[in-house]
């Protein structure tokens, strides 16, 4: 039986796709339920404040940091989406007088301005490259910064930025936010054209992919117009460079981190379920976390909301 079309645009894959008994079963989910999907290999966690929340998120910067050496250097790969930690890293990096030296950052992801066929530049009022810098590296005192060369930011060019990855740096933890679209980073469900146009790519397809330029799901512009533009859809790309499942898989945790602003009710219980039983489907790209080795799924309480209808 063919695929449904996607609610959003037709065009594009998307969880409007997937079948309706899944759709129904999710919305059933409580705040307990999801607690109870934790598996090996699989945990959620829950805060109760949103204080506590961002700490947590902010520590683990702290945690894998404090395990690099000259001689085993570990970074972080981090989001902008959600940006509250950022400024809590730098000062505990200050506090605890924590020497950063050998440490190193990845950047998930940049926004991709095709009129002047590069990324969006530091001076770009949405830059990810800029609000990294400002909320948390500036911030940090000079005598325990990281090098510059060890801060690795995507760019249109994505070899230098791949490279990195094989550089012999351990990822201890790649973090992220979950959009709309159920994105990690801006690995968005592609679209519906040539030989996807029937059905969407299989996992081991979606595997594949590494840094790279994409096109962005039309849900994904709105939403950062929404959480970061004012709602003025105008400003946001329609491209951008995204750091791919490949180098994901190179992370030994992925940590995903649920404030209850970026994704709906829906989509944070959706995208649990679905990697706490095993069900992958690359319309619901985040899914594919499924098969990873060691993923926590963060929530406020506060943030995860009902799947009830209600009007406003």
């Amino acid at each position: 039986m063919p695929r449904k079309l996607s609610a959003l645009s037709p065009d594009w894959w998307d969880y409007t796709t997937i079948d309706s008994a899944l759709v129904a079963a999710v919305a059933r989910l409580t705040p307990r339920d999801l607690e109870k999907l934790s598996r090996p290999g699989f945990r959620v966690v829950m805060y109760d404040s949103l204080e506590e929340f961002y700490l947590a998120e902010a520590l683990e910067y702290i945690d894998a940091w404090r395990q690099s050496t000259e001689d085993n250097p570990v970074g972080i790969c981090g989001p902008i989406g959600p940006t509250e930690q950022l400024p809590l890293v730098a000062c505990l990096v200050n506090s605890l007088g924590l020497g950063l030296h050998s440490a190193h950052f990845w950047g998930m992801d940049e926004w991709f301005l095709p009129e002047l066929d590069r990324e969006a530049p530091v001076d770009h009022p949405l830059s990810f490259e800029k609000a990294d810098r400002e909320l948390c590296f500036d911030r940090i005192a000079k005598k325990l910064r990281m090098p510059d060369a060890h801060l690795h930011f995507p760019k249109a060019d994505t070899a230098p930025y791949r490279k990195s990855w094989d550089a012999g740096v351990r990822c201890a933890v790649m973090q992220g936010g979950q959009g709309d679209v159920k994105h990690w980073a801006f690995n968005d469900p592609l679209p519906r054209r040539g030989r996807f146009k029937e059905a969407p790519p299989s996992k081991e397809e979606f595997r594949k992919l590494a840094t790279r330029i994409v096109e962005l799901h039309p849900l994904t512009i709105a939403q950062n117009a929404r959480t970061s533009g004012g709602g003025n859809i105008a400003l946001v790309p329609t491209q951008a460079i995204t750091v791919g499942p490949l180098e994901t898989w190179r992370a030994e945790k992925v940590s995903i981190w649920h404030a209850g602003r970026h994704d709906n009710p829906f989509g944070q219980r959706l995208t649990a379920y679905m990697i706490a039983k095993g069900m992958v489907d690359t319309a619901v790209p985040i899914s594919l976390l499924a098969d990873h080795p060691n993923v926590q799924f963060n929530y406020f309480r506060g943030g995860l909301g009902t799947c009830d209808v209600t009007m406003h």
